[in-house]
């Protein structure tokens, strides 16, 4: 079969990100089908689908849907409607079956398929695509596939792949060389799942609770692949490339066995770490440190469910910073229990971290299989029969989103490197200009204060 693989997602705020998980798609169906990949950030606007279909003439169409919105209390955007209009077009030039994937799919699954009146969808990882592929060829039922969902049966949430998975790289897709032109930074995975309980986080139910790691050669060698193909840059998508000390040592240091040479960075939870961890991770090319710190108060931080406490955040940084990489804290502000005083403990907290930028996020958005979502049904903030495809955030009920945001603004006093928010179209427009001007990778760092 000849099988299109469209990203939909044209968010660009702070900077465009990669569709690696349709890498991963194509290496899994490519040894049965003729693959495509075509990405709407390469496209000059919606339209330019139909150019796309009347030159390859799929039958059947795969689309990932990686983000429902923006997760922004300050400026909320939902991307519903306009995967709408994307399907509508679509359905205009061609009578091919439409398969809906990727991570935001994956939380809202019956909603999603239901709204954008789509044929399938598969839950969870994409690499299930090939199953579906096989039972349409031979024209079997699909209702029993693991994952896959219609738009009649229900949705079953299926266990993890308990199978190696590899990413397929094309140097010839137009749409790698818009992320090269662009800043030139690809994305690289380590490990899938999380160990973590926070009670906001979607990631153990897209990926699975438990970890499931790919080895350490592997890593080294597909990072090759990302250099070879021109990135400048790459970033590690794992939920925390830490959540693993050993493993995440062994990457590293499979990075300085073969040859990595380019600069990366990765998300991390500011745990304290072992002995000259962030030494071994600088002399592996890693430059950027992204922390999910969250919030600066124990009690919140207990409240998140998070695996560190504040003497651990103090730890971690101290130790990334003395081994020269560049520091970044992100903070969830407004969650179950904060208060005057506790976001006053996490301000003052906050002001005893050196040679950072900081991020704020005020308010959680509620997304379904997490704790968070329990929590404000419990306290009706939702109702069990409420779509919450749109975005809707937790209020905590000593202090408003408003009032929280105002808070870190006249805290800020316009310090450059407190960032409230993603930062809007400003924001995305100077990261452009700047890669324009040759600039790659995350360009945070020249707001380190």
């Amino acid at each position: 079969m000849k099988v299109l693989l469209i990203s939909a997602n044209t968010l660009t705020e702070p900077y465009p990100v990669y569709p690696l998980g349709l890498d991963y798609v194509a290496e899994a169906i490519a040894g049965s089908h003729t693959v495509k990949i075509s990405d709407l950030n390469d496209l000059k606007d919606f339209d330019s689908i139909k150019e796309v279909i009347r030159k390859f003439l799929p039958d059947i169409i795969g689309i990932s849907i990686r983000n429902i919105d923006n997760t922004d209390t300050i400026d909320p955007k939902g991307f519903i409607g306009s995967y709408k209009i994307i399907i509508d077009l679509i359905r205009n030039y061609s009578k091919s079956p439409i398969v809906l994937g990727g991570s935001g799919f994956t939380i809202f699954p019956a909603e999603v398929l239901e709204a954008l009146q789509a044929d399938y969808g598969i839950i969870g990882e994409g690499e299930r695509f090939s199953l579906l592929l096989n039972a349409l060829e031979k024209k079997e039922d699909v209702s029993s596939i693991p994952g896959v969902i219609t738009r009649k049966n229900k949705a079953q949430i299926p266990i993890p792949l308990d199978k190696s998975f590899a990413s397929r790289i094309d140097i010839n897709n137009s749409h790698l060389q818009f992320y090269l032109k662009r800043g030139g930074m690809l994305n690289l995975q380590t490990k899938r799942g999380c160990n973590f309980k926070c009670i906001y986080c979607t990631y153990p139910h897209i990926e699975g609770s438990k970890l499931r790691l790919i080895p350490p050669k592997e890593v080294a060698n597909t990072a090759l692949k990302l250099q070879e193909a021109g990135a400048k840059y790459f970033f590690i998508t794992d939920s925390a490339f830490n959540g693993d000390f050993s493993h995440s040592t062994e990457v590293a240091q499979a990075f300085i066995k073969y040859g990595v040479s380019i600069p990366w960075g990765a998300f991390f939870a500011p745990k304290s770490p072992p002995k000259d961890y962030f030494k071994i991770m600088t002399g592996a090319g890693l430059t950027h440190v992204e922390f999910g710190t969250e919030s600066m108060s124990n009690k919140m931080l207990a409240s998140y469910r998070k695996p560190f406490k504040i003497n651990n955040v103090f730890d971690a940084h101290k130790l990334a910073n003395d081994a020269g990489l560049y520091v970044a804290h992100y903070f969830l502000l407004g969650g179950p229990g904060e208060n005057a005083d506790s976001l006053k403990e996490t301000l003052s907290n906050i002001d005893k971290l050196d040679k950072t930028v900081l991020f704020f996020f005020c308010g959680l958005r509620i997304y379904p299989y997490t704790a968070l979502y329990d929590i404000a049904l419990s306290e009706g903030q939702i109702s069990k029969d409420q779509n919450i495809l749109e975005p809707i955030f937790y209020q905590s009920g000593s202090l408003s989103s408003e009032e929280i945001i105002n808070r870190v603004s006249r805290y800020a006093k316009g310090r450059m490197n407190w960032i409230i928010g993603a930062g809007g179209e400003q924001t995305a427009k100077i990261v452009s200009r700047m890669y324009d001007l040759g600039y790659s990778g995350l360009l945070w760092e020249h707001l380190i204060q």
